[in-house]
């Protein structure tokens, strides 16, 4: 015949709810700047794409990168997402 669980002592239980009721460390204040932060740098790695492949060839530098440019416009947006994981 099988046998039935073991219950946890009393000792231990106290020992868990002692470890479970102390005071947790709260994330720093108010991240009121992460909305404008995050829809900036989308907005202008949108825009630095939008340039490129309207007019990257008549813009020195942007001409000059070539296809770094993709890079660089993919970039700003995945680093926007980022900083969008910072929002509470």
């Amino acid at each position: 015949m099988a046998e039935s669980k073991v219950r946890k002592k009393a000792g231990a239980r106290k020992q868990r709810d002692a470890q479970e009721s102390t005071p947790r460390v709260k994330a720093p204040g108010s991240r009121r700047w992460v909305p404008p932060v995050f829809i900036t740098v989308g907005l202008l790695g949108a825009a630095w794409l939008v340039v490129y492949y309207i007019a990257g060839r008549q813009i020195p530098f942007m001409g000059d990168l070539g296809n770094w440019n993709i890079l660089i416009g993919m970039g700003l947006m995945a680093s926007s997402f980022v900083i969008a994981t910072q929002w509470r």
